[in-house]
């Protein structure tokens, strides 16, 4: 299968990825703010205009209203055209199968033979992506990313949300500033498209091996070509692979990509500046990107040394927090899910380690979907134990729905303006 993705075109060209990179560097300089989401395990399935539209509408409306909270360019990636592959702590899983690895490696349905490894489905985990790059790309070019028509929609979201009141005057603001803006003939391209690059976790390395391109000289460093994951124009390295003698470090040193480290509860000073050493040697700002996952009882303890630590070396990383993965837990009705109060709380913890040091809070990354399901607790719905069975339709962990979403997009933009 590997010969067959050596050959085939490119999910990404070097020249977006390059055009991603000045943008990160803004955003490790403290003059942007990075917003990544999107499903934690996207599947075959639900590869479908309709899914990937609300998807992509979603970010859209949370960019809106933290670009007017940050006064900053809000650079936007998603977890989309690629993310097929899902680390598991298990190898079976409760029912005695193999677990669930993603569809670029086995099938979800509770079956022994669907659950074997699959090679083929490298192939087709490239054929879905290559579409939904495809999709992704006309949809932001072609008006879903109206300015107007976005800010429309996060109206009508203050308008039905049960919190809507909270987010009124913010909402008037945009709306007010908006008008301001059509009062003065501003009719610029760019409020009617937007760029959204594609982001996954570098996981199965065979895949990511195969999609391996070498540059032309123009968009190599100092005139020289470079290599090139072309399977996204972002890829990371998820808290389970971060060994740093490991194949996965190993390949993401050699990539010229914007990168990403998962730093979890167990990560130490010391090792967060061995990541920055190893996968940022030429101090280029925006080049790392370190992704703290640490829960919302620890973050405010665990994050300010590696901060410091890291900060001490030069290297302008950037310093993004993931509010998701260290706040999972098991519902009383056995679902896997987060509360959003934690979530909420640890990009609170996030923004006061960083204000207290002086450092810039770089940016969020949430699992979240255009659905309305029922898979994270909480939020203005108040949604419960009991009614998580109703839509519970993630293949993996637990994704904040739309309402959930846009009410943390709002309270990420008050905590911007304070």
């Amino acid at each position: 299968m590997r010969t067959v993705l050596e050959s085939v075109p490119p999910i990404t060209v070097p020249s977006e990825i390059v055009r991603l990179q000045a943008q990160l560097a803004q955003v490790a300089r403290g003059e942007a703010f990075l917003l990544q989401g999107g499903d934690c395990a996207e599947t075959f399935v639900d590869n479908t205009e309709p899914h990937i539209k609300a998807n992509i509408r979603t970010l859209l409306q949370m960019a809106v209203v933290l670009t007017y909270g940050a006064s900053l360019p809000v650079v936007k990636v998603a977890r989309i055209a690629g993310q097929y592959a899902k680390p598991r702590s298990a190898d079976i899983d409760a029912l005695g199968l193999k677990s669930y690895r993603g569809d670029m490696v086995n099938g979800f349905a509770p079956d022994a033979a669907v659950r074997e490894h699959d090679p083929s489905r490298l192939v087709r985990a490239y054929a879905n992506a290559s579409a939904a790059m495809n999709l992704v790309r006309a949809l932001t070019s072609s008006g879903l990313a109206s300015l107007q028509l976005v800010h429309d929609w996060n109206r009508e979201f203050v308008r039905t949300s049960p919190a809507g009141a909270r987010y009124e005057a913010l909402a008037s603001e945009i709306d007010r500033g908006l008008k301001f803006m059509d009062a003065c003939g501003v009719a610029d391209r760019e409020l009617q498209t937007a760029e959204i690059y594609a982001s996954h976790e570098a996981l199965v390395l065979d895949y990511e091996r195969a999609m391996l391109r070498m540059s032309n000289a123009e968009y190599g460093e100092n005139g020289k070509p470079q290599l090139y994951d072309l399977s996204a124009h972002y890829i990371w390295i998820g808290e389970r692979t971060r060994q740093l003698d490991g194949a996965h470090i190993a390949f993401a040193e050699v990539v010229a990509n914007p990168i990403g480290v998962k730093i979890g509860p167990t990560t130490t000073p010391e090792q967060a500046v061995e990541y920055v050493e190893r996968l940022d040697p030429h101090h280029q700002p925006g080049r790392l990107t370190l992704v703290s996952r640490l829960g919302n009882a620890k973050v405010r303890d665990l994050l300010p040394p590696i901060i410091e630590k890291v900060q001490a070396t030069g290297h302008q990383v950037i310093w993004q927090c993931d509010p998701m993965h260290g706040n999972t837990h098991e519902a009383s009705t056995g679902y896997k899910t987060r509360h959003f109060d934690r979530i909420v709380d640890e990009v609170q913890g996030f923004f006061e380690v960083h204000r207290a040091l002086g450092t810039h809070p770089g940016g969020i990354h949430v699992e979240i979907t255009g659905e309305d399901v029922t898979e994270c607790l909480g939020g203005a719905q108040d949604i419960s134990d009991s009614d998580l069975a109703g839509r519970y339709e993630t293949t993996c962990d637990p994704r904040l729905n739309t309402q959930q979403s846009l009410e943390l997009a709002f309270l990420v933009a008050e905590m911007l303006r304070d």
